[in-house]
């Protein structure tokens, strides 16, 4: 392709930061390079693809879950959960550990080491199809556009007709354990590339079998997002940090500021905290508002602010979400996080929001430092917001 996009250098890395877009130019390049017959047909963001071609081509979800399961129903092809010797993802939070935090005695597996970087491919054990990292170090973009699953058995399924954003599966390298499973979903914009996705290449067993004849149209163009109008800054801020990240954006930005509040906010105790954020988490808990923002259809884009809570938003953040209609608004969020980045906090938002536009992200560890001010200033200009 000329270019490796990749966040990480090194012999033998899985590539990472490739869109889904990519990822198909990809598919087909290396088909013809090979002299096989490009599975792709592109036009802007409009992809078919012919299920008869015998090129390169992403897998399906129910394809790549298959690959994974590798004939186990349990949530990780191994036995037990997978420890940090037998999988790259944050090893500081294996399978279970948010109900078993002060217990950890009780953990099947226990933590171990958190990486925080992908790893040369098949450094661990291949799972019982011979298949290795099905289970973290990258996450891997599928055909599939997000949608509900039917009701109905389906064989062979290729995903949702319609939608806005592309699954992709597996977890990465800074994944807790819970979103490395074989059934968790995860989903981006098609034209959006992160640090801890990558690719798996697949080709049909059998080209021009009669099961995969014809095509499939999977339009993911997108929700599109505002241009200019007013700004939101809307966060919630637990200890501070993101209170403070919040409040720079402001002054650089002049925009409107709201801080999300509880009827019947959270413990000041650090330990306390920790259980009544996973207990929310676990009960998907839409916690009581305390204030509200009178005039949402005054604002076409939001700044949404929030700490990394469990590798996913806090739950006032979903309970914001779904008070407002955001249809054809922009969401550009940012997180606080002690090293998890973004955990599957994206994820949480474009399930809350589905017809909301997703502006580019940014992760601040912690309170972000001297840099602050800096990288605050550039993550503006990438989304097209004006300083003051």
């Amino acid at each position: 392709m000329g270019e490796n996009p990749g966040s990480f250098s090194g012999d033998d890395l899985p590539v990472e930061n490739v869109t889904w877009l990519e990822a198909v130019a990809y598919c087909n390049a290396r088909s013809g390079q090979e002299g096989l017959t490009p599975v792709y047909e592109v036009e802007g963001e409009s992809v078919s693809w012919n299920r008869s071609a015998d090129g390169y081509r992403l897998p399906t979800e129910a394809e790549w879950k298959y690959a994974c399961r590798a004939g186990t129903e349990t949530p990780f092809y191994m036995e037990n959960s997978p420890g940090a010797e037998e999988a790259n993802y944050y090893g500081h939070y294996p399978y279970m550990i948010e109900e078993n935090y002060f217990s950890q005695g009780d953990l099947a597996v226990q933590p171990g080491e958190y990486r925080q970087t992908t790893v040369p491919v098949g450094s661990f054990e291949p799972n019982p199809f011979g298949l290795y990292d099905m289970h973290g170090n990258v996450g891997e973009w599928t055909w599939d556009l997000y949608g509900a699953y039917p009701a109905d058995g389906q064989t062979d399924p290729t995903g949702a007709q319609s939608g806005t954003r592309r699954v992709y599966r597996g977890g990465g390298w800074n994944d807790f354990a819970k979103n490395i499973r074989s059934a968790y979903r995860a989903m981006m914009d098609q034209d959006k590339s992160s640090f801890n996705v990558g690719i798996r290449l697949v080709r049909n067993a059998a080209a021009g079998n009669g099961s995969v004849e014809g095509a499939v149209l999977g339009s993911g163009a997108g929700t599109g997002s505002a241009e200019g109008g007013n700004v939101l800054i809307a966060y919630f801020s637990w200890g501070g940090n993101t209170r403070g990240i919040a409040e720079e954006i402001r002054n650089q930005t002049g925009a409107d500021l709201f801080e999300i509040t509880l009827v019947n906010p959270y413990s000041d105790d650090y330990n306390t905290v920790l259980d009544e954020a996973q207990r929310d988490q676990n009960e998907q808990a839409r916690p009581e508002l305390a204030v509200h923002v009178e005039n949402m259809e005054d604002y076409d884009t939001i700044i949404l602010g929030y700490p990394n809570w469990w590798a996913s938003i806090p739950m006032p953040i979903a309970s914001f979400l779904e008070e407002y209609d955001f249809t054809g608004k922009t969401i550009i969020p940012f997180c606080s996080h002690g090293g998890g980045r973004f955990g599957q906090s994206l994820t949480a938002i474009a399930k809350l929001a589905p017809d909301a536009g997703m502006g580019e992200a940014l992760s601040v560890h912690y309170s972000g430092g001297e840099s602050l001010a800096e990288d605050i200033s550039a993550w503006l200009e990438e989304n097209g917001i004006t300083a003051e």
